[in-house]
Formats: C-alpha cells, structure tokens, sequence
C-alpha cells in the first residue's frame, strides 16, 4: 500500500523538488523494511509518502504522519542542550567528567564532555552488556525499568577499549547515559526536561515526546517487529528506559525535519558552537558532537544523524544550507538491514 502527497502551500511555492514525486515513491518503495515513511523538502516544497504496511497481517497503510521511535537521533537533541549550556557559560567542552559526576568513572578526571559527546572516551558500551535478539533473556527485559546509574555501572564494570582518551573513535551509549546526567547536575532538572523546555516547546514539535517509563507509541504509528523463534514479534510496545538519554525518543519526520533546519540553519546555537558539532572526534571521522554527516553518490553532503531502536530505525539528513532534508523511518524486517536501500533513497532525495 502507497502514499504520496504534496501538501497545498508546498505546491504554491519554491522551485521544483530535486526528485520528482512518483521518483521518490519508487525510492520509497525500494527501502527493504516491513513499512516505510519519509519526508522530503527542498525550498518551499514538501513531499511525504509511505510504503509497506503499518501492521503485519493487514493492509493497512504506514501512516505519513505516523509517529516513530528514533534511537540514537535522540543523540542530536541531547548534544544540543548541552552546548546550549556552554553557550550560556554553566558549562565547558573541555570540562572533565569527574568534576561534573565524581567517583563515578575510572579515569574520570582524563575525560572530557567532548570525549563523551564525540564518542572518543574509550568507555565500554552499555548495550553490549545485554542480551540481543533472538535469545530469550533478551524478550525477558522488555518492560523492565532501567535507571542510568544501573547503566553506567554495568558498562564501567568492563575495562574500556582503549587507554588513552581522545585518541580512537568508538560509538559508545554509556557516553551519552552520562551526558544525561551531567546536565541534571548543572540545571538540577532532567536531560527530558531539558530538551522538552529548550527545544520540544520552541520549536513547536507537537509530535515529539520523551516517553519515560511508558512502552506505548501515542497517536497514529507503524508497527515494529524483531525475529523470534523463527518467525516476526510485535515488539512495538518496550520499556524505553532501555535506551535513556542515548535513544529514548519518539518522534515523526515533520517534526525531525524542523528540528534540523533549526539546527543547522543557526537557529539554537551561536556560529561556533555549531562549528564544533560538526568538528570530527578524530581525523576523518564523519562524527562530530552528536551529529553525524555523508556524501551523497553526487557529492552532497548532508548532515544530521541515524538510529536504531531494536524495532525501528530513523535517519534524518539536511544539506548544510538546510534547503534540501530528507527523513526516512522504517520499520526493519530483521535480520535484513535496509541501511543501504535508505541510502540509495537519500540518494534519490539529495541527488
């Protein structure tokens, strides 16, 4: 089942997109998943669609304003907020982490929040502490409540993978566990809070949510599956705690759309900061302070970030000068990776 649509005032203004719709549907269409949806914009024009099915075992269509989980883009408002409070001097790039979160990281003193925000601080990753998919531990955690504290100690109980912070890039969520709590220490509020009050608010993302403890996806959505003995489980309802600061976010593609035009147009933080957000951690990386970036098959680049939630996974780029963006969320039919099939989309969408 197949939706396209160009909204009235995108079709009364701008130049034409960069891809023509029936164009994008058929990129759409390609995307390896179980349902797809995306939205493209170029100028003043928009174009959303959708493809697949919303739920296994029934006709029924992806919704195109559907709401979504959004993993590791979460990332991007986290790392925000934080330099956000650099720009208002109540914190430092540089700041170690054992000022900020004391007696809580071996070597804490030798870690900066860049490191963190960068991925460069050598600390072992929370999620390889757990059991994945398809073992049954893993169905056993689903609604578990998780704290980060709990997090953090799992992680810190491995040695890191690395000596010498700085020196390697290696993705890591117990980076970003910590970032959550080192802005509850200096604002005395939550990194939801935060994000709620300084972006959510603001910028009008009324489809956009912090969930908390709740497993529930609100409002219209696709379903998301994971393989389970040998066939497909509905696994659109989890704890979200099992993602905290590093991925707990839902959201839609309007709304990731307007964030990273915000963003990356200079709208949330001073010029310089901006520019450090997309400083790479290491040379070459493509990976700067929770935002990432690629160039397209016709050299585009484009910014923003990826994520994956177990059951569903989001990507949402923009050119530099944010005229053109394209979010995509599908819900993945494991164990295939639709990676590469999103990819030749955003391909469609930039090129």
């Amino acid at each position: 089942m197949l939706v396209g649509l160009m909204t009235a005032a995108a079709l009364a203004v701008g130049p034409s997109v960069v891809a023509s719709p029936k164009h994008l549907q058929e990129g759409l269409d390609g995307v390896a998943a179980i349902g797809a949806l995306a939205e493209v914009r170029d100028g003043g024009r928009v174009w959303r669609g959708s493809s697949g099915v919303a739920e296994l075992g029934s006709s029924r269509k992806v919704p195109v304003a559907g709401r979504f989980r959004i993993g590791s883009v979460t990332k991007t408002f986290v790392a925000t907020v934080v330099l956000r409070l650099v720009a208002e001097r109540r914190l430092g790039l540089d700041d170690s982490v054992e000022r900020w979160l004391p007696g809580v990281v071996p070597n804490g003193e030798n870690i900066t929040v860049r490191q963190l925000l960068n991925h460069t601080s050598g600390l072992y990753d929370f999620k390889d502490t757990l059991p994945m998919p398809p073992s049954p531990e893993f169905y056993a955690l689903r609604y578990r409540t998780w704290t980060a504290p709990e997090q953090i100690e799992r992680a810190l109980a491995h040695p890191p993978v690395f000596e010498e912070p700085g020196s390697r890039y290696d993705y890591s969520n117990t980076n970003y566990l910590l970032v959550g709590e080192i802005i509850q220490k200096v604002t005395g509020r939550t990194y939801a809070e935060e994000i709620e009050r300084r972006l959510i608010r603001p910028l009008h993302l009324h489809g956009t949510t912090l969930p908390g403890t709740s497993p529930y996806i609100k409002g219209p959505h696709p379903h998301g599956y994971l393989p389970k003995d040998g066939g497909m489980v509905d696994y659109t309802e989890l704890n979200p705690t099992l993602f905290g600061a590093g991925g707990d976010m839902i959201s839609t593609t309007r709304d990731l759309n307007r964030f990273f035009a915000a963003l990356l147009g200079g709208r949330l933080l001073p010029a310089e900061l901006l520019a450090e957000m997309k400083t790479p951690g290491t040379a070459n990386g493509r990976y700067g302070l929770g935002l990432s970036w690629h160039d397209t098959t016709c050299k585009v680049r484009v910014y923003g970030n990826d994520g994956d939630a177990l059951a569903y996974q989001a990507y949402s780029f923009a050119t530099e000068d944010t005229r053109r963006q394209a979010t995509v969320a599908v819900t993945p039919r494991l164990p295939v990776n639709p990676d590469d099939s999103v990819e030749a989309f955003l391909d469609r969408a930039f090129c």
